[in-house]
């Protein structure tokens, strides 16, 4: 959509209607953020009103070989823009990806054992009939097709004793998995007890699902990046955060700033996702979810790997119309999909941000976009917004004092 940046919000609303087939009232909703305050009453406990942050489409995507439009809630400027433009360098090839099965881990932890080393022999000789009654007939989710496919097991020497910890192995669809696993490891919680002669204590899902990662590539040219040499900067930037933990934190951070945007706006818990995310990161020592080099023609090709534990389908995203909307503007059916744009969206929002550090630096492009935040914070409104903005960005000097004295003179 050209120029979507320079439209009103009527009218991008208007064009993000033409493009994804959006009703009126399905438009209205944006207006509320989702969700009204009766609705966020019965979400979660002591309510007292609704907090909105700013809903946004990165544009320029080629996925897979499909023109998608992508749903961001993020409140940081420059964000959408700079994944948009990232997403622009790759086209017309776009991104590949590549997304395992919706397999989540399931954790039960056994104690006070008298032989832990028998109690295991038991678990997996049964392993079979474990999984049986873990998958209850009456369960939607093993009527669909998923359910628990495997039982590992792990012994733990800790400060309070010997522990058994069962890893169950569960599909969970569509689904983020959640509630499905959880309800499942407590269902057969006393069944395990008397095969083990033990006491189960926690019973919890996992949030490393690392048998649920989602991939994304890319190739970026040398000659739309401005040349080899551009290159080179991208992957010294790389081997900065490959070698330097302080580094890798803020560069997985900034992976993070779109894949969260896109989960917040399907309705999805981001707070499972990053910890999933920063976890996998550290399996070998603290190292960048992304990976660059340099291919023999001199072009820059770009990776991600990252566990993504998302559902298309849940409560949560039922009890939230822009959650709805947002999975109708991405126009995704299953989780996989899903998945598989998340990790395409960190991948262009790390490239985009290693290459304005690389070249002009992070913060020229930025300020620009946050001009106008300070022009409001320093008491504009209405028309003076966008004079103080542009007075700011030409002076060079965007600071609230320097947006307040330029407001004190026009008045």
């Amino acid at each position: 959509m050209k120029k979507f940046y320079e439209m009103s919000v009527k009218e991008r609303r208007e064009e993000l209607a033409k493009k994804c087939g959006l009703t009126k009232e399905e438009l209205k909703n944006l207006d509320i953020g989702g969700i009204d305050v009766e609705r966020a009453d019965v979400m979660i406990e002591n309510v007292i009103g609704v907090y909105r942050l700013p809903l946004a489409v990165a544009q320029n995507f080629v996925i897979d070989g499909k023109p998608r439009l992508i749903p961001m809630v993020i409140e940081e400027p420059s964000v959408v823009a700079a994944a948009s433009n990232g997403a622009k360098l790759t086209l017309p090839d776009g991104f590949k990806t590549k997304v395992d099965d919706s397999i989540m881990i399931g954790q039960m932890q056994i104690v006070k054992i008298r032989n832990i080393s028998e109690a295991e022999k038991n678990v997996l000789k049964t392993e079979e009939k474990i999984l049986e009654k873990c998958n209850d007939k009456n369960s939607t989710i093993i009527k669909l097709g998923g359910g628990a496919r495997r039982i590992t097991t792990k012994q733990l020497k800790t400060a309070v004793g010997e522990m058994l910890i069962l890893n169950f192995h569960v599909d969970v669809l569509d689904s983020m998995g959640a509630n499905t696993v959880n309800t499942m490891l407590e269902n057969i919680s006393s069944f395990v007890e008397k095969l083990t002669g033990g006491k189960t204590r926690l019973k919890i899902i996992s949030n490393l699902a690392d048998e649920r990662l989602a991939r994304a590539e890319a190739l970026w040219k040398k000659e739309v990046l401005g040349g080899e040499d551009v290159v080179d900067k991208i992957i010294e930037a790389y081997e900065f955060s490959k070698n330097d933990i302080y580094r890798c934190s803020t560069h997985n951070k900034g992976i993070m700033n779109g894949v969260d945007a896109l989960v917040i706006a399907l309705g999805n818990d981001f707070r499972a996702v990053e910890a999933g995310a920063h976890s996998y990161a550290a399996f070998n020592g603290y190292k960048p979810l992304t990976k660059y080099e340099k291919t023999r023609c001199g072009d820059l090709k770009g990776s991600i790997e990252l566990p993504m534990a998302i559902g298309t389908v849940g409560g949560a995203i039922k009890s939230n119309s822009c959650a709805q909307l947002a999975l109708k503007i991405l126009g995704v059916k299953t989780a996989k999909e899903a998945s598989g744009i998340c990790a395409t969206l960190g991948l262009a929002q790390n490239f985009a941000a290693l290459k304005a550090l690389s070249t002009e630096g992070i913060q020229k492009g930025h300020m620009k976009l946050h001009a106008r935040n300070m022009a409001i914070a320093a008491g504009a409104k209405g028309k003076d917004i966008q004079q103080i903005t542009k007075q700011m960005i030409e002076d060079g000097n965007i600071t609230i004092s320097h947006a307040e004295t330029l407001l004190k003179n026009r008045s």
